[in-house]
């Protein structure tokens, strides 16, 4: 039995902080990782939407290209890739589709089934792809996914660090995410077996 697993790229394979040196110097502040208690950026920085947005238009190709995986997370994606089914699904614009697989190709990770959304709003996408494991570091993301039904594996770091929902399970790196999701596939296998 394969199990279909959905994933979150950005945070959750990259490091989390990758726009963090150039956010820095493009607008002139002095953010640490440590000060990041919440995911929207905007917030973090102390500057508008629009401001940001501005940023991330004129920026986007060399932030999302300059990014560095977590560690383990290319090994780990090879190993799942080649024991489930494994599809990344991101928010990125679809117009950030070759920086996204040029970066895949860079580090060597697997290129997996593609989908890039656009939009926050992923339960639609993991029903379509009926997703057993849905891995990601955004927390709204997290709990309205497993609200909708699916587990989710929510890689640990300074801005999601709030209360869990059942169907969430904390992870501190690809490691553990490795470990949950065999042991989860054993779980599957023992519900087979018993039938």
């Amino acid at each position: 039995m394969k199990l279909n697993l959905c994933i979150d790229i950005d945070g959750t394979i990259t490091e989390e902080f990758y726009w963090l040196d150039l956010a820095n110097k493009y607008f002139g502040k002095n953010i640490h990782p440590s000060q990041i208690k919440e995911y929207d950026i905007d917030k973090v920085l102390g500057i508008t939407k629009e401001e940001y947005l501005k940023f991330y238009n004129e920026h986007s190709h060399s932030i999302h290209l300059d990014s560095k995986p977590r560690e383990f997370s290319d090994l780990i994606l090879w190993h799942l890739s080649n024991q489930h089914n494994v599809s990344y699904v991101t928010s990125r614009e679809p117009k950030l589709e070759e920086v996204t697989k040029r970066w895949f190709l860079n580090y060597g990770i697997p290129n997996n089934d593609l989908h890039m959304l656009g939009s926050h709003f992923k339960v639609n996408k993991a029903r379509e792809l009926d997703c057993h494991i849905f891995i990601e570091d955004r927390y709204e993301n997290a709990l309205e996914i497993a609200l909708a039904g699916f587990d989710v594996l929510l890689i640990d770091t300074n801005y999601n660090r709030l209360p869990l929902i059942p169907g969430i399970i904390r992870v501190y790196d690809w490691l553990d995410i490795y470990e949950e999701v065999s042991l989860y596939h054993n779980r599957q296998l023992q519900k087979l077996i018993a039938i």
